[in-house]
């Protein structure tokens, strides 16, 4: 059911998300329903990750990394709560989508 080309650095790529909803997702945020373009999709290991950017986020340059479970085959997003694990997503989006000095 994987949809996954090997990526760089070993963090294979994925486009379950994408394939699922499209190029975007709405979530809910405090700020009410907000809009998010689905960036990336990656693994780390056996947990997807996905990178995501809402329209005040480009902006900033920013994005927001969360975590994919499927449940009864349907994909959530969890938010990342534990900084070293989103560190290590964002490491790991940098390692895969920019090389050498392209790095933010």
């Amino acid at each position: 059911m994987t949809n996954a080309s090997e990526g760089s650095r070993n963090h294979p790529e994925s486009t379950l998300l994408r394939d699922a909803f499209g190029p975007y997702v709405e979530l809910e945020t405090d700020a009410g329903e907000e809009t998010f373009h689905i960036k990336a999709e990656f693994y780390i290991g056996d947990v997807l990750y996905a990178a995501l950017q809402s329209k005040a986020m480009v902006k900033e340059d920013e994005l927001e990394f969360f975590r994919v479970v499927e449940e009864d085959g349907e994909f959530h997003l969890e938010s990342i709560e534990d900084d070293e694990e989103w560190e290590t997503a964002a490491e790991a989006y940098d390692d895969q989508f920019f090389v050498g000095d392209e790095r933010p």
